[in-house]
């Protein structure tokens, strides 16, 4: 399973690389105003500026909601860098423009995925990734793992090539499970990515090797 961080900090996104376990990044309009990147202009110099430092993915997001802006803008985006994928909303136009943009050989990622039914018509249009948003999902008593489970099922049996890519990750649980049920991909913040380290035997125990260490030695 792939790692992906969900953020458009640069800091962030280098202390994942340099930890050796980052295959790409997501980001989108909120997570760029988060960092005071404002303007068309400064947003696509800041994409550039990602896909210099993390040698995968980077899914940079459409803002258009109609088929003609979603074409204009995935196409000047997919021009910007060869890591780049289109980010499109799952909505009518979206599947048209990911339909458009897969038939010229820009990878897309259809984001905003709630059920399988969805999943399915992306995968139908040739989407890339599409992107399960899980924690939204267990906000409103639905759990968002057994929606990966299926997706995972039907992409198997029917022999789809796009890959499942969990978003909205909220805690290591929801990284652990999102393996356990197929996931082709995570992405989530820094911070929970970095969760995954600790364990309170991991710490004790070192501490532990260490003290005795320091008697043998002493």
């Amino acid at each position: 399973m792939k790692f992906f961080i969900d953020t458009a900090n640069l800091a962030q996104i280098k202390e994942a690389n340099d930890l050796g376990i980052l295959d790409g990044v997501t980001t989108n309009p909120s997570l760029m105003a988060k960092e005071g990147i404002i303007g068309k202009e400064a947003v696509l110099k800041h994409y550039t500026d990602i896909c210099k430092i993390v040698d995968g993915d980077v899914s940079a997001e459409v803002i258009s909601t109609d088929y003609a802006g979603m074409i204009a803008e995935g196409e000047k985006l997919a021009s910007l860098h060869e890591n780049i994928v289109v980010k499109i909303p799952m909505i009518k136009d979206g599947i048209k423009a990911i339909k458009y943009l897969s038939s010229k050989g820009i990878r897309t990622n259809c984001t905003l995925v709630f059920s399988a039914g969805q999943a399915i018509l992306a995968a139908k249009a040739g989407a890339t990734y599409i992107s399960p948003f899980i924690g939204r999902l267990d906000d409103i008593s639905y759990d968002g793992m057994d929606l990966i489970a299926q997706i995972a099922q039907i992409f198997s049996v029917q022999g789809y090539q796009t890959q499942i890519l969990a978003a909205s990750i909220r805690n290591p649980i929801h990284i652990i499970k999102s393996a356990q049920m197929g996931a082709h991909v995570i992405t989530s913040p820094l911070a929970t990515i970095m969760a995954l380290l600790k364990h309170p035997l991991t710490d004790s125990g070192l501490a532990q090797f260490l003290a005795d260490h320091q008697k043998a030695n002493a």
